[in-house]
C-alpha cells in the first residue's frame, strides 16, 4: 500500500506503462502496475496500481484503479481505492469516488465527489515546478 504521507505521483516504485501522446485505445483495460496516459482513451479500466492521465490526455468510459491522478480531461467516473488526485488543468465530467480526495485550484467538476472515509475533499495549490504535461514521459 502506498503511504499517504508522499503525493501519489511521488510514490514511484516498480514499472510504468506509458501511452504516448497521439494514440488512441479503444476498449475495456485491466492489468497491474502503474500506467500514465498522455494520448486518448474511449472503454473502462480496472487497474491494480496508480493511474495518471496527464494533461492533455481524454478518457472517455469508467476509470477505475488503486489511485488515480488527473490532468486532463475526464467524461466519466473516477473510482479509486486509496486517492484521487486532480491537477489544477484537470476537467472531470462525471463522479469522483476515493478514500481521499485532492483538488487543485483550477480544476473544473462537473459530477458528485464522495470521500469514502468520510473526510472533506482536500484543496491544493500546485507548486511543483514540473507539471504533468502534454507529451510527458514522466510519471
Amino acid at each position: 500500500m502506498i503511504g499517504f504521507g508522499r503525493r501519489i505521483r511521488d510514490s514511484g516504485g516498480g514499472t510504468t506503462t506509458y501511452i504516448a501522446k497521439g494514440s488512441k485505445i479503444v476498449g475495456r483495460l485491466s492489468g497491474k502496475g502503474a500506467y500514465v496516459f498522455c494520448g486518448e482513451v474511449e472503454g473502462d479500466c480496472d487497474i491494480e496500481g496508480p493511474v495518471t492521465l496527464a494533461d492533455g490526455g481524454h478518457w472517455r468510459g469508467t476509470l477505475k484503479a488503486t489511485d488515480v491522478v488527473i490532468a486532463g480531461r475526464v467524461d466519466g467516473d473516477v473510482i479509486a481505492d486509496q486517492r484521487v488526485e486532480i491537477a489544477g488543468s484537470a476537467r472531470v465530467a462525471g463522479s469522483l469516488s476515493g478514500l481521499s480526495i485532492a483538488v487543485a485550484e483550477g480544476a473544473v467538476i462537473e459530477g458528485e465527489i464522495k470521500v469514502t472515509s468520510g473526510k472533506p475533499p482536500m484543496k491544493f495549490e500546485e507548486k511543483r515546478n514540473v507539471p504533468i504535461e502534454r507529451g510527458s514521459t514522466a510519471a
